[in-house]
């Protein structure tokens, strides 16, 4: 029994620890990333920005076309982050502006809150008893 846990525990170290290093390396690519388009060259005339450094880990080289106006394929983080051969990046990024992002994941999942719904279904108008209606129930048609 004890060497059975002891292989569970050292299972479990070793998914914890391979979890925090593709953690630790998605950060080093998001600084990376942020450091890039932050520095990056906008040439006005041809009207694209350009990568001023060679960012090795991005795979992105001195020169590179990194945004353009036109017929241009714009470079993706998750591709990147795929091809360092991370499990599940899904995990580490949010999601697509294009899908709704967090906001919209928030509403669908989290807070579809039914009570709004069933405080309306309830309602039931208060009939006032004591006055008497305006011209006489007739309403804006003033028919004799």
């Amino acid at each position: 029994m004890q060497v059975n846990d002891s292989s569970k525990a050292s299972t479990k170290n070793q998914y914890e620890s391979k979890l925090e290093a593709q953690k630790k390396l998605v950060e080093e690519l998001k600084v990376q990333w942020k450091l890039m388009w932050s520095e990056r060259f906008n040439d006005h005339e041809k009207a694209e920005g350009v990568s001023v450094a060679d960012y090795t880990s991005l795979s992105v080289d001195r020169g590179t076309v990194i945004h353009a106006t036109r017929d241009f394929k714009a470079l993706s983080f998750k591709e990147i982050v795929k091809q360092q051969i991370i499990d599940n990046p899904d995990r580490f990024l949010q999601p697509d502006n294009h899908e709704g992002g967090w906001n919209k994941f928030i509403k669908t999942k989290i807070t579809n809150n039914p009570t709004k719904r069933r405080r309306v279904e309830n309602y039931v108008p208060v009939k006032s008893v004591g006055q008497q209606p305006k011209k006489g129930g007739r309403g804006w048609l003033h028919s004799v």
